[in-house]
This record gives C-alpha cells, sequence and structure tokens, in this order.
C-alpha cells in the first residue's frame, strides 16, 4: 500500500486524470479501430482502394489542422483545445453509426480529423509544463501504459461487437470521449503559464512619461528553417508511422489471404500487444533509461524492421504472435524516448508547436499509407511490400540514431549553460 501511495504522489494530479481518461477512450476506440477499415471496405463496395482513401482523409485533415493546433496550445492554452478534441471526435462517432454514403463518411472523416488534430500537441506540451525532465520518458511511458490498458481489452470486445452491431461500438466510443471531456473541464487546471497566454495581440496598457502607451504581446513567430533538427527527426519517424498505417489496413487484408478466420486472428494480435505492454512497460521504461537515448531508439528501428519481415512472411500463427511481441517491444522503446528527445529540445515558448510538427509524420503516413499500401499490395502482395517497409525502417533508424544523439547533447549543453547561470547569480547575491 505504502508503495502504491509513493507511485501515486510521484506525479502530479494531472497526470493521473490523463492516464484514467486515456484507458477510457483507448478501450472503446480499439473496440472500433482495429474493424474501422473493414467496416468502411464493406460499406463502400468492397473498394480496398476507396477505403483507404476515405481512411486517409482523417490524417489528412490532422496533418493541415495540427500545424495550427500546437500553435493555438501555445497561445490560448492547452485545456482549451483539448476539450474542444474530445467534444468534436465524440459527436462525429455518432455521426459514424447512421453514415450510409460515401460523402457521408468523407465529411465525418474530415470533422473527425480537425478534431484529433488539436488533442495530442496540448496533452503532450502539457507534460512538458507539469514534469520535470527526468521524469518524462517515465511519464510518456505511463501514458503510452494507459493506451494499451485500452488496447489490451477493446480488440476482443470489439470483434464480437462488430459483429453483432458496430453501430454499438460508435455510441461507445462517443460515450468514453464525452466523460473524458467533462472529466478534464472538472479536474484539469490549465498548465500554459499566464504569461505566455495571448491572443493573436493582447492590448497592455502601460504608464509612461507622456501617459499611456500601448505595447502588443504577440506569440513568437516560429521560422521553420531555423529548426532543422525537428524537422529532420520529424522525417526519419515516418517509416515508424508508416508501420502503423499498414497494419490498420493492409495487415488485415494480407492475413485474409492466410487465414480463414482472420478478424479473430488480427483482435489476437492487437490483444497480445495491449497486453504486453500493460505487463511491461513501465519496467522497460526505467530499464531504458539507463542508456542513451539514441541507443534506444536504433533498437527500437531494428525490432520494428524485424516486425515488417514477420508480418509479410511468418509462416505458422506462432510465429506471427512473435513478430507481434517484436512490435510490442520496438513501440515500448521508441515512443517515451522519442518524445523525450522531442520535448528536451523544444523551446518552452514552442513546446505546442514543437509536438505539433513531429506529430503531422504521423498524419503524413496515415494520409497518404493506406493509399499506397493499398496499390502495392495488390501488385506486390503482402509479403514482398511489408519486407520493403522493414529495409525503411532498417535505414531510417541509423539517421535517427545520430539525431537524437545531437538532441540529447544539445540539452546536456543548455543544462549546463543554465547551471553555470545559477550559480553566478548566487555568487552576484
Amino acid at each position: 500500500m505504502k508503495k502504491v501511495r509513493q507511485m501515486i504522489g510521484r506525479y502530479d494530479s494531472i497526470i493521473w486524470i490523463r492516464v484514467v481518461g486515456t484507458i477510457m477512450v483507448t478501450f472503446a476506440n480499439f473496440m472500433l479501430r482495429p474493424f474501422l477499415a473493414i467496416y468502411l471496405y464493406d460499406k463502400l463496395d468492397n473498394n480496398l482502394l476507396v477505403a483507404a482513401m476515405v481512411v486517409g482523409l482523417q490524417p489528412a485533415t490532422s496533418m493541415v489542422a495540427g500545424l495550427y493546433g500546437g500553435s493555438l496550445a501555445d497561445r490560448f492554452g492547452r485545456k482549451p483545445l483539448m476539450v474542444a478534441s474530445l467534444a468534436i471526435e465524440a459527436v462525429t462517432m455518432i455521426g459514424f453509426a447512421f453514415a450510409d454514403s460515401l460523402l457521408h463518411f468523407a465529411v465525418l472523416t474530415i470533422i473527425n480529423g480537425v478534431g484529433a488534430s488539436l488533442f495530442w500537441p496540448a496533452a503532450s506540451a502539457q507534460v512538458s509544463d507539469v514534469v520535470p525532465e527526468e521524469q518524462r520518458g517515465e511519464v510518456f511511458a505511463l501514458l503510452h501504459t494507459a493506451v494499451n490498458v485500452g488496447a489490451a481489452m477493446g480488440p476482443l470486445i470489439g470483434v464480437k461487437v462488430y459483429q453483432m452491431n458496430p453501430a454499438i461500438a460508435f455510441f461507445t466510443c462517443s460515450l468514453m470521449m464525452g466523460l473524458y471531456c467533462l472529466l478534464i473541464i472538472w479536474k484539469v487546471p490549465e498548465t500554459l503559464p499566464k504569461k505566455d497566454r495571448t491572443s493573436s495581440a493582447v492590448l497592455q496598457q502601460t504608464d509612461g512619461d507622456d501617459g499611456e502607451n500601448q505595447a502588443f504581446s504577440k506569440q513568437p513567430k516560429m521560422v521553420l528553417r531555423e529548426h532543422k533538427l525537428l524537422l529532420a527527426m520529424t522525417l526519419l519517424a515516418l517509416p515508424v508511422s508508416f508501420l502503423y498505417s499498414q497494419v490498420e489496413i493492409v495487415l488485415p487484408q494480407h492475413l485474409k489471404t492466410q487465414y480463414v478466420d482472420y478478424l479473430n486472428v488480427f483482435a489476437m494480435l492487437m490483444t497480445v500487444n495491449g497486453i504486453f505492454v500493460v505487463c511491461t512497460q513501465m519496467l522497460i521504461a526505467k530499464y531504458a533509461e539507463k542508456f542513451p537515448a539514441q541507443r534506444v531508439i536504433l533498437a527500437a528501428y531494428l525490432l520494428l524492421a524485424c516486425v515488417g519481415v514477420g508480418y509479410g512472411w511468418a509462416p505458422t500463427f506462432a510465429l506471427l504472435i512473435v513478430a507481434e511481441i517484436f512490435f510490442t517491444l520496438g513501440e515500448m522503446l521508441y515512443g517515451p524516448q522519442i518524445q523525450k528527445a522531442v520535448s528536451v529540445i523544444a523551446p518552452e515558448e514552442y513546446r505546442g508547436r514543437y509536438f505539433s510538427i513531429f506529430g503531422s509524420n504521423w498524419q503524413l503516413t496515415g494520409t497518404f499509407g493506406p493509399s499506397l499500401g493499398a496499390l502495392m499490395f495488390g501488385v506486390l502482395g503482402g509479403g514482398v511490400w511489408f519486407s520493403i517497409v522493414g529495409a525503411a525502417l532498417l535505414i531510417a533508424g541509423f539517421f535517427q540514431y545520430g539525431l537524437v544523439k545531437k538532441a540529447m547533447a544539445y540539452a546536456e549543453k543548455c543544462q549546463s549553460v543554465t547551471e553555470e547561470k545559477l550559480t553566478d547569480k548566487q555568487v552576484v547575491i
């Protein structure tokens, strides 16, 4: 009991609220998410390419809106963006339950993409606001564990619900998002410092010799070419998020060519992933902290490269499970460490925008990945296509190693400079 209290007291209450809300939402999402592409495939006359293009609309919209989402989070605060995001997604989930045409699905997917784009830049920046740098890897790992608590329970329940009535999954997802939205409104305070909260131009009155002078406080302008390290890290993250995009749209179709009961096989893979993360994420995160971030991330890329080959060529269900365990280990090592690397290079005034820009790698591959995967699957087959994805991960991993090493060195240098300034200030005092 004492250890439990120590664990709870280790992190800000905001983090635990986020953990509870994340479990609620991801449980509902994973009842639906693994089967959404299959649902669209069935609704759109078994046209895989059209279904993939509709699926791609959500991240495409998120990519465009997300560029503004981080800026809005830095301007108006984290909480308003998170609340708006969950409210929009809750409404669109209800819409999906009643949609019956390509146009309906397309419009709802676009609106859902706007909502989704607002949440994660604000939520990730919120972690940076309230968690000390040395604990951020742990906290991102804890939130990743929460995601997979839902992932562990959702798919096997979801496949039964999907076979019975898909609308139930949409309503459940909407309900959970609505409850999480209310929880944030009720219990989560704003974490963006008041001095950084501005509208596009906040009028400040100051007394001067000649009466009243008007000064405008504007949000700092971010020039992308001055943030080359962030852009390069985002580019090299593309193969990782691309693999995820193939898992959601191409893998089920690939499994369909090998297994009669492919829906249950797919659900079992998702469940293995979720259970393994729940049981081991925090232990692996703490163990990973003993090693330089760049080495951990390289190991993650190598594991995910093996997954590409495993998904493509595993001759038995047992080896497919092994590939899924490799996938799980890879994502557990990659996610917390890459987010930590982004957080340490992000200037305080740009935190929301940094996570928004880095997060665009998911939207970019989510936009083009499903359609490209559907085309390549038809031309090359699942084995060759997943092997190509694995090769891209292998190459990108070595380049990302160098960039993360540079990022962590930069963070150490900045910390050293800060400590020197504090020391000098103490001496003067």
